[in-house]
């Protein structure tokens, strides 16, 4: 797998081309830390973010960004982070998260995860998060559960379902819990195939398919989201009607997903920023929950497997794509 991996920092736009002792002239403005797994798209929602809280870029604040998909690369960005004396950091994705936590107690943290930051050790409650930390979850108890239900309504003859997680997720084996419990409520199998590079998502397919595994949950992760297109094709070849935990995954050709907005979570967290940059303290903000789950069914992609989406799911769903 190769590694994306960006450390860009930005001082004022086209200032950053002054002269020093020019720019030593200038007001100092408030550097945030992007730290984030996530994607371009997740970025520009935070920005987006910042800018309703009236932080232009190259204005009133400057930006770092730190992005990798290699997990283990995390921390050691992390700290170049709090080495660089940044007012926030901004951890998108549970694993720069728990690296930026780990990194500092002094520096605020504005969070956006698909866990619950209670478990993952980042908060103490979602209305007193106490400590340096606060931020946005787009995380629901019974979300797995539910994307159980919605692919056992499109294929209700299968027996098993395949769950593909990453192994080097933190988070792998709580979801690997929740699929089992969803899938015994319903008296179904839960096959589980691990992959944590790209090489192995060949043989974690061939491993479903070998243990007949007819249709498939995609558990939330940054590596996943990079190689949705992939995936998607893979699911394609092997004819397995597959369930993601994000829209992009169905743009890129997957069957369905059922989930919160990521871009939304990604916003909320800059808003927050925000405000803590003008003074507010993370200890004061509450985790914000997300408030809305879309459906997003392929229809190209379903007539292409052969199924017929029933009427209930097409009525639920927030967005057909034909």
């Amino acid at each position: 797998m190769s590694s994306r991996r960006e450390f860009i920092t930005l001082l004022g736009g086209a200032g950053a081309a002054w002269p020093l002792v020019a720019r030593a002239q200038q007001p100092a403005m408030p550097i945030i830390g992007i730290l984030e797994d996530s994607g371009p798209k997740v970025v520009a929602a935070f920005r987006e973010g910042l800018s309703k809280g009236d932080l232009i870029e190259g204005t009133n604040v400057a930006i770092e960004h730190a992005s990798t998909e290699q997990y283990t690369e995390m921390s050691a960005l992390a700290e170049a982070l709090v080495r660089r004396r940044v007012a926030v950091i901004a951890a998108l994705g549970g694993v720069p998260a728990k690296a930026a936590k780990a990194a500092t107690t002094t520096i605020p943290i504005v969070f956006s995860v698909g866990g619950d930051p209670v478990e993952l050790g980042l908060v103490g409650s979602f209305n007193r998060p106490g400590g340096n930390l606060t931020g946005v979850t787009f995380f629901a108890a019974q979300l797995l559960q539910k994307q159980v239900g919605i692919l056992h309504d499109l294929v209700p003859k299968a027996p098993t379902i395949g769950l593909l997680v990453n192994p080097d997720n933190p988070r792998h084996q709580a979801d690997i819990g929740d699929v089992q419990a969803a899938g015994a409520t319903l008296g179904l199998e839960i096959e589980v195939a691990k992959a944590g590079s790209e090489r192995d998502l060949d043989a974690a397919f061939v491993r479903l398919v070998q243990r007949n595994a007819r249709s498939l949950i995609v558990a939330g992760d940054a590596f996943f989201l990079f190689q949705r297109e992939q995936i998607a094709a893979l699911a394609a070849r092997h004819a397995i009607p597959a369930m993601y935990n994000t829209r992009d995954f169905v743009l890129a050709g997957g069957l369905m997903s059922y989930g919160a907005s990521l871009t939304d979570a990604a916003r909320q967290a800059g808003i927050y920023a925000a405000r803590i940059v003008k003074g507010e303290k993370p200890a004061d903000l509450p985790v914000m929950q997300p408030t809305k789950f879309e459906l997003i069914i392929n229809m190209k992609t379903a007539k292409a497997l052969g199924l017929t989406v029933p009427d209930k799911l097409l009525v639920a769903a927030d967005e057909v794509i034909e």
